[in-house]
């Protein structure tokens, strides 16, 4: 499920180094990398949150499921990036097959 999506002015490459430094001050679990597209994953206990650029050009907050890990994300985001967050969450487009 999508969460939520980050506003910037740069392409998702040129960002993924900034977003990449500012993630590793606040997570210490944390794997990422660009392969085309630009994607990190946030590890909280079991759970996994993913910010990525599967889906659309721009960075997106993904899970499995809603929770603390998520919220505490998005949180971490907000102190420095504008996100819009998502009244509802909204499937990725695989999840509708």
């Amino acid at each position: 499920m999508i969460f939520a999506e980050m506003e910037y002015l740069e392409d998702h490459w040129g960002f993924h180094e900034e977003l990449k430094e500012f993630l590793h001050g606040h997570f210490s679990r944390l794997e990422s990398g660009v392969q085309g597209d630009s994607w990190f994953w946030i590890f909280d206990g079991e759970q996994k949150v993913a910010i990525d650029t599967f889906s659309l050009m721009k960075h997106q907050v993904k899970s499995d499921r809603a929770g603390q890990h998520v919220q505490k994300v998005i949180n971490t985001l907000l102190l420095k990036y504008q996100v819009n967050v998502y009244a509802e969450p909204k499937l990725e487009w695989h999840e509708d097959v």
